[in-house]
This record gives structure tokens, C-alpha cells and sequence, in this order.
């Protein structure tokens, strides 16, 4: 009986190919979407879970109140690891983490940069699954100036994994460190990534006050990790309070320094705080897509049922013979149903197979590294199963309960159905599929007015044209290569610091006035040109000079820091204390120094010659090739075995809004094969109407109605279902628009010609596409359809 279900299925398919093809196309690009979305979502949601303890894991953060500023930090102080260690029987290890900077090896003769490296505990190794290669984990980095490196660091510097007991040196400190072991690289759902573990020297630092450290954490298994952060409080104030700070009095004054745990399955999605190890993702991002591919893949299912519900006229004298040749209904059903599995199950090999191609495209433009292993199969293959089992059912339900209820007295008299006013069902899907995208289409522009708002935003200085020349603090003497670039007819002026605007290095810092008011803050050491070189405009006050020799005691801050101080006229030669007496002589204009979705925080920056680890350079050249060429040969003729590495401020500056970028890309891509799936589904209503409805315009067209008088009449039903179909998407997506709006501290407010773009552009796609059926309708010859009667 299946095989007679499956062949009849399969010659009914062949015989209507149109239909067959279009139907195949919607299921199978609906499919393809899923499973990329499903891809990603899966990728995300597996980080870290390669710990084979992860759910035990937990990172420690300290939440900072102080001044009226509130700063979460994904680090803690010093001394929090071994006080949770010993003073909670339900905490079985802690490590401590902190990222090295410009930290430099030696090969042979070549000095190379380090992006990955850590100074750590020991103890690391009994909480994250760092499976060695060569070595005892419980005692790599047991001994002084010892290091554990990764499979390709190994390779890189020793050209062999067989690293054990060899030295590499280290350029920046001096120092010759000990391979004790050589480690798996670890897997890229890390959210972070190390190639170079060092022993952590002795901390003499006890300070509670001071966060340096992530800090890790492995519960017992049962431990309850909300009750244990219900003492951190008590913890803190045993701590805390000293002779050299009360931690009492500074609670009084409305401040707080608090510790909490964030779980290391959550870190990547749901952490974006200060001193992350790496970029994470955002949660929403995940809801979003896990949205779209579900009501994709339901654009998808509707297409299905309205295709085969359009081809209900050419069915019914089918139906109708096979009930008075004494087919039972249930027969019809698995008839219809299994041209419905056989549909979704070739549309499902189709996605698989486009899936599988497209994923190297899909990769690019999500900054993935996606691949289909063995392990994939594992769970892809009995998902695909469900998926042609529910979608099968799903899709062709309806169609065929709705084709074998047909009677066989009206069937054979010429009585169908009442046509496409008479179904209230499928008007209601008709109205929820341009309802999905239009508010797609309204969610995308937003999207990307926000992008060109942020690419375009005055930030407060000038990112365009800056060069910036990195490991610069490598060179015996940085300040010879910056006067030299100086003199460059194409260098309008250059920069000696650390601290850049798009830069990741942060120190903050207390700031006390006269007044008494305290302020957390931004601390940079900068030189005399930097204000000049990155476009910052003094509002008050005047710049750093060499001609002052008591510019090594003074400060410019920003307008927050003057306004938060209290200072409401002009702060200059205001005296206030960060750990010595300072005085203002300045005020920079504010500046955007964090991400746009972050409100503009204090700043202080003071003058020094010790800071030198990039040299920023305002270009002004049309032949931006010659230049490089001569400050390569300048930095090689000062530094032959070190790497020139150079970047550009404005280039810095959008890779900090990757992810959005990112996204708005896959939200156009969506979106617009969104509006293909649900374009065909309206197509298919389309043909219905006209196929309900080819006898009435036979008799409209012999009475003398024109071709645009019919298309009139078989559009405007359905525009008035996709007006209505904007009458309910355009609030729902104003709303959640300006919900994911407020992430954002400076962004462009929602403006109506969005909405109404998305509007008419849905009228146009919807017209469009009923127009070509209805048009097709409108001039063919009325003869065919009443010469039955």
C-alpha cells in the first residue's frame, strides 16, 4: 500500500511540475535557513562546554560603586582566589588568569609579538581541560620562569611538539623560560584564547582594593552557587576593612564593591563587562535568529499548504472519482500526506546539500569557522528525520484534509470552493506571512541606519588617516623613530602612547578633589602631541607643553570628569590627588574611548615619556604605498629582526562593531529570502483566486471588462491583507526596535520613513508578484473557461 502511495505521489509531483518546482524551492530555501541558523546557534551555545567540568566552573567579578560611577569588571583582586579556596568548603580549586601584554619571544634571530600570552596559577589545569601532550600538569608551572606552550607555538618556535625541557627567551623581560609542558591548542569555542601559559611570580599585592586577576573557580559537585555568593558580602568585610582603607565608611557613602560569579558556560553570550579576555556574543543575537529561522521555516510550511490548496480545482475531479470508485477518506489522506513527505524530503536533501555548499559563504559573513564532522551527523541526522516527519505532517495536513472532504456530487457538478474570499484561513496566512517580513524588512533598516549612524558619528576626534605603528616600545629608543617619521613631508604629526581611543589597554584610577568629591577614572599617559594627532579639541584651558616643567604634575580631563567633580566653571589649575597632588590645565571635548553603547566615562591623561608601546601618525598623502615602504625601511633601519606591524585607527575603530556589522548583513540575507518564501506563497494564492475565478472573468471579459479592470479586481484583496499586514507588523517592530535601540548609549532615533519605506516596498513586492498571475488570468481567452457551459 506505501509503494502504491509513494508512486502515485511521485507521478501526481512529475505531472504538475511548476507547482512541484516552486513548492520544492520554498521548503527547500526555508530548510537551508534553518539548518544555517541551527549551524551558528550550536556553535555559540557549545563554548567552553568542551570543559569537561564546565558546569561546575565559575569566573569571579567584582561590581565597583564609587563617586556616583558604576564599573562591572570581569577581574577581582589578588587575594580573592585563595580566600574562596580556603574559606569555603564548597569551592574545591581556584586559578588566577591575567593577560601579558607586548610581551615578545626570540626566534633565532627574529623578535615576534605574543597576542595569546598568560601569566596563571598552577591550579589552572585542574579546572579547565588543558589536556598536555608532554608533561604532568600537577607540576608544569610549578617552578619559577617555567611555561606551558600550545601544539603550535611548539611547532612555531621549535619546529616539533617534542618542546619539553628546551627554553624560549623572552625579549621583553629578559628572562629564559623553561618548557615544562606542551599543551592540545585549545578548541576555537574558547572565550579566550592562549598559546603561552606562565608561572605567576609571588603577588605581594593583598590589596582588596585592587582588580587585576580573572579568576576562576571549580565548585563541588551539589554546591549551590547563588548561596555561596549570599556570603560574599561578609567576605568582603572581613577583608576589606584595614587600617589603610574602612570599607564600613566607604559602604556608608552610598559605594559598594561587590563579588560575583558568572557561571563559564554563560561567559560568551551573556558577559560584557570591563577586562574580558576576549570578544563575546550577545544572547539577543541568538533569540533573534532562533526566531527568524522558525518563522522562516513556517513561511516555508504555509507556502506548502497554499500551493496544494491552489491546485484544488485541477484535484477535485480526482478526488471525487476515487470516492465514487469506494475510496475511503483515510486512503486520500495518506495519498496527500505522502506526496507531502515525499515533497519535504527532497526538499530537505536539496537544503542539506545547499547548506553544505553555502557554509564556506555563510562563514565569512558571520566570522565563523563552521564545519560538517562526524559529530554533526550525530545530531543532524535525527533532527532531519523529525524535521521531514513534522514538516511533512505540518505542511500537508491541511491540503489533505481539505481535498479528500471534497463530495463527490459537488465535485462532479462544477461545485468547489467558495474561493479565496471564502477562506478566512488562508487569508489569515496570507496577512501572517507579509506581517513576518515586513517586519523584518523594518527590523533590517533600522539595523543599518544604526551601523551608517555609528560609521558616521562624530566621536569626538578624527580616526580618518591615523596610522598606527605597533610595537613601538620594542625599540631601544622610540622617541628616534617618531622624530624621524615627523620630518616626513606626509606625516602631519605623531604620537608616542598606549592608550588609544580604539585601543583595549585601560587603567583606571581615584580622583579626589579639594572639594572632597571622588570619581572613578580613566588614567591614560599620553605625550604633547597626542591631542593634536587624533583631533581632540581643547574646550578650556591649554595643551601639554615641553616649554612647563611642571606639565609632569598636571592633568587634562574630560568634560564628564569636570562636571562629575563638581567643577562647573573653568577647572584650570584646580589641584586634586590620584595617589599625589596633580593640577588641571586643560579640558578635552568628550570623546568616545568606549563602544557607542557605553555613555562617555571619566578620563585624566598626563604627560610622561615612558608609556611608548604605538606610534600614531596623522597621515596626509594620496600614495599611501610609498609611505609605508619608507617607515618600514625606518623601523627595520632601527629594529632589523623585529616585525613591523602597523594598523589603521579607522580600520580599529569598525572591527569594534564587527558583530553588528555581522549581523546586519545576515539580517538583509534573511530578510530577503524571507520575502522570496513568503512572495511565493502569495504567488500560489494568486493562482488560486484566478483558478476559482476563471469562469466569473470569462464572463467579465465578454461583457466587455478591460485587462486592467480584471487585474484591479483580482490585486486588491490581497493588498488589502498586506495592508493589514503592515497595520500589525510596523508597532510590533517599533517596539522591538527601539528595545534593542536602547543597547546602544548614542544611536539614531527610529525615523518614519522606515516604517513607510517597509510599507510600500511590501505593497510593491506584493503587487508584483499577484500581478503576474493575475495579469496571466486577465488575457487569456475567455472561450477556454466557459465552453463547459
Amino acid at each position: 500500500m506505501l509503494k502504491n502511495f509513494l508512486k502515485t505521489a511521485f507521478r501526481s509531483l512529475l505531472k504538475n511540475k511548476g507547482f512541484t518546482f516552486i513548492n520544492v524551492l520554498g521548503l527547500a530555501l526555508g530548510l537551508t535557513i534553518c539548518l544555517l541558523i541551527v549551524f551558528y546557534v550550536v556553535d555559540e551555545l557549545s563554548y567552553d562546554r568542551f570543559n569537561t567540568k564546565y558546569d561546575r566552573i565559575y569566573r569571579v567579578n567584582t561590581d565597583l560603586k564609587y563617586g556616583g560611577t558604576t564599573t562591572s569588571f570581569a577581574i577581582a583582586a589578588p587575594p580573592v582566589a585563595s580566600a574562596l579556596a580556603k574559606e569555603f568548603p564548597e569551592v574545591e580549586s581556584s586559578a588566577r588568569l591575567s593577560a601579558a601584554i607586548n610581551i615578545r619571544f626570540k626566534k633565532n634571530d627574529e623578535i615576534i609579538e605574543e597576542k595569546t600570552v598568560f601569566y596563571c596559577d598552577p591550579t589552572i589545569f585542574s579546572i579547565l581541560s588543558l589536556p598536555l601532550m608532554e608533561g604532568d600538569t600537577k607540576t608544569a608551572l610549578a617552578e619559577p620562569n617555567s611555561i606551558v606552550i600550545s601544539k603550535s607555538a611548539a611547532l612555531k618556535y621549535f619546529s616539533t611538539t617534542n618542546a619539553v625541557g628546551k627554553t624560549i627567551s623572552m625579549v621583553t623581560d629578559s628572562t629564559a623560560y623553561k618548557v615544562t609542558g606542551v599543551m592540545e591548542d585549545m578548541p576555537r569555542q574558547s572565550h579566550f584564547k592562549a598559546d603561552f601559559f606562565l608561572a605567576l611570580a609571588p603577588n605581594h599585592d593583598n590589596s582588596w582594593a585592587h582588580f587585576s586577576f580573572n579568576t576562576y573557580i571549580l565548585l563541588k559537585a551539589g554546591s549551590d552557587h547563588k548561596l555561596l555568593e549570599g556570603k560574599f558580602d561578609a567576605l568582603a568585610r572581613r577583608n576589606m576593612n584595614t587600617e589603610a582603607f574602612n570599607y564600613d565608611k566607604f559602604v556608608a557613602k552610598g559605594n559598594y564593591i561587590k563579588l560575583n560569579l558568572t557561571p563559564l558556560k554563560d561567559i560568551h553570550l551573556q558577559s560584557n563587562r570591563q577586562r574580558e579576555l576576549g570578544v563575546n556574543g550577545d544572547i539577543q543575537y541568538i533569540y533573534i535568529f532562533l526566531a527568524i529561522a522558525i518563522f522562516i521555516l513556517i513561511l516555508a510550511c504555509i507556502n506548502f499548504m497554499n500551493l496544494s490548496t491552489a491546485r484544488s480545482a485541477n484535484r477535485a475531479r480526482e478526488v471525487g472519482v476515487r470516492k465514487i470508485l469506494g475510496s475511503p477518506r483515510k486512503y486520500l489522506i495518506a495519498q496527500f500526506l505522502s506526496e507531502s513527505v515525499l515533497v519535504t524530503i527532497i526538499a530537505t536533501v536539496i537544503a542539506v546539500l545547499a547548506a553544505w555548499a553555502l557554509l564556506p559563504l555563510f562563514n565569512q559573513m558571520s566570522g565563523k569557522n563552521l564545519v560538517i564532522t562526524t559529530q554533526t551527523f550525530m545530531w543532524l541526522l535525527p533532527s532531519l528525520l523529525i524535521i521531514v516527519a513534522v514538516v511533512g505532517i505540518l505542511a500537508g495536513g491541511y491540503p489533505a484534509f481539505f481535498l479528500s472532504a471534497f463530495q463527490p456530487i459537488d465535485v462532479l457538478k462544477g461545485k468547489l470552493s467558495a474561493g479565496f474570499k471564502g477562506s478566512t484561513l488562508r487569508s489569515f496566512l496570507v496577512v501572517f506571512q507579509f506581517s513576518i517580513s515586513i517586519f523584518l524588512i523594518i527590523s533590517t533598516l533600522v539595523v543599518y541606519n544604526q551601523l551608517a549612524y555609528i560609521k558616521n558619528k562624530d566621536l569626538g576626534f578624527n580616526r580618518n588617516q591615523v596610522l598606527i605603528v605597533k610595537n613601538a616600545g620594542a625599540l631601544a629608543n622610540p622617541q628616534t623613530l617618531k622624530q624621524e617619521v615627523k620630518q616626513l613631508p606626509e606625516v602631519i604629526d605623531a604620537t608616542l602612547s598606549s592608550f588609544l581611543p580604539t585601543g583595549t589597554l585601560r587603567w583606571t584610577n581615584t580622583l579626589s578633589a579639594i572639594s572632597g568629591k571622588s570619581v572613578q577614572t580613566e588614567f591614560w599617559r599620553v605625550d604633547k602631541d597626542y591631542l593634536n594627532t587624533m583631533g581632540m579639541k581643547l574646550v578650556q584651558g591649554r595643551n601639554f607643553s615641553d616649554q612647563f616643567l611642571t606639565d609632569s604634575s598636571a592633568l587634562i580631563i574630560n568634560e564628564t570628569a569636570g562636571k562629575m567633580l563638581g567643577y562647573n566653571g573653568d577647572p584650570s589649575e584646580k589641584i586634586i590627588n590620584i595617589n599625589r597632588e596633580y593640577h588641571i590645565i586643560g579640558v578635552v571635548k568628550d570623546f568616545n574611548f568606549n563602544s557607542l553603547k557605553d555613555n562617555v566615562t571619566p578620563l585624566v591623561m598626563t604627560m610622561t615619556s615612558d608609556d611608548m608601546a604605538s606610534l600614531s601618525i596623522k597621515i596626509s598623502t594620496g600614495n599611501l604605498s610609498a609611505l609605508m615602504n619608507k617607515l618600514e625601511n625606518k623601523w627595520k633601519a632601527l629594529a632589523p629582526n623585529q616585525q613591523f606591524e602597523y594598523s589603521f585607527m579607522d580600520e580599529d575603530f569598525n572591527a569594534m562593531y564587527n558583530n553588528e556589522q555581522r549581523m546586519g548583513k545576515l539580517f538583509l540575507i534573511f530578510t530577503t529570502l524571507a520575502v522570496v518564501i513568503a512572495s511565493l506563497g502569495l504567488f500560489s494564492l494568486a493562482a488560486y483566486a484566478a483558478e476559482q475565478r476563471n469562469k466569473e472573468i470569462g464572463i467579465r471579459k465578454v461583457l466587455g471588462a478591460s485587462v486592467s479592470a480584471i487585474v484591479g479586481m483580482l490585486s486588491k484583496d490581497f493588498i488589502k491583507l498586506v495592508l493589514i499586514s503592515f497595520i500589525i507588523a510596523a508597532p510590533l517592530a517599533w517596539l522591538a526596535m527601539h528595545k534593542w535601540l536602547e543597547g546602544f548609549a548614542y544611536r539614531q532615533n527610529m525615523q518614519w520613513w522606515v516604517v513607510a519605506i517597509a510599507g510600500i516596498g511590501a505593497v510593491v513586492i506584493a503587487f508584483a508578484t499577484i500581478s503576474t498571475q493575475s495579469f496571466k488570468a486577465a488575457v487569456a481567452n475567455p472561450a477556454d473557461s466557459l465552453k463547459s457551459e
